[in-house]
């Protein structure tokens, strides 16, 4: 009896140890798929600036940018719904939201973008003013009246540049890196001077403002026209002293 109570014992502690075991396998395995699934996230894209993306990735940007835009541009900012963008786009509805996480972010991206084949267009037909004053002037009525042409986009954008919060901040400075590269073209400028950076600063805002005001119902054409040459003058002002704006 000794013996075999001996043995039942025996092939209890067999039993427990081998719970234990898979237990601890069990534990393993679920920590490797979370760790998996970690590295899967961690590879797929950002919508940060510092991000590279492969040419694959670069493309599908793209077609969830030109579907951001035809989506605004038909209807204003309400428009513009993430599932519709991802159906437009062909991505999954997931994918678009690790490259946009808002619709907020999506809209200051497609401004950025847009101000960014505005800057192509310009450049190919370059101010033809006299003062830097009257060359971004000019350059800002310009761009202004391409905007002017799609209302309804240019709504979304601005409106999507006003409820931007902090966590929109990298994209909210692309617009603003953009439109400054956009004036500083135009004038001429490659090495700004801290003054000309302010008065450029000024300039900018000046341009978004009247563009809100404009499509708000605020503002006529000519006043738009208005605030933005006296904003400009700011340029003749900040060249630095005995050197005539370029």
């Amino acid at each position: 009896m000794p013996a075999e109570a001996n043995r039942d014992k025996a092939a209890k502690a067999a039993k427990a140890a081998k719970a234990a075991e898979t237990a601890t396998a069990d534990k393993a395995a679920t920590a490797g798929g979370a760790d998996r699934a970690a590295s899967t996230e961690a590879r797929a894209p950002r919508a940060t600036p510092a991000s590279p993306l492969t040419e694959r990735q670069e493309a599908r940007r793209r077609r969830i940018l030109r579907a951001s835009a035809q989506l605004a541009g038909r209807g204003g900012f309400d428009a513009v719904q993430m599932r519709e963008v991802a159906e437009s786009s062909q991505v999954a509805l997931g994918t678009l939201y690790r490259y946009f996480p808002s619709k907020v972010h999506l809209l200051v991206a497609t401004m950025q973008d847009q101000l960014e084949h505005l800057h192509a267009t310009l450049r190919k037909k370059p101010p033809a003013g006299e003062t830097a004053a009257e060359r971004a002037a000019e350059t800002l009525m310009r761009a202004f009246r391409a905007l002017q042409r799609e209302p309804h986009l240019a709504d979304a954008m601005v409106r999507a540049l006003t409820f931007a919060d902090r966590s929109v901040s990298p994209e909210v400075d692309q617009v603003s890196r953009q439109t400054t590269a956009i004036i500083l073209d135009a004038v001429g400028l490659t090495d700004p001077t801290p003054d000309q950076l302010a008065a450029v600063r000024v300039i900018e805002h000046t341009w978004h403002s009247t563009l809100i005001t404009w499509l708000s119902g605020r503002a006529s054409i000519a006043q738009v026209k208005s605030d933005i040459e006296t904003a400009c003058r700011l340029m003749d002002l900040a060249a630095p002293k005995g050197t005539e704006s370029p």
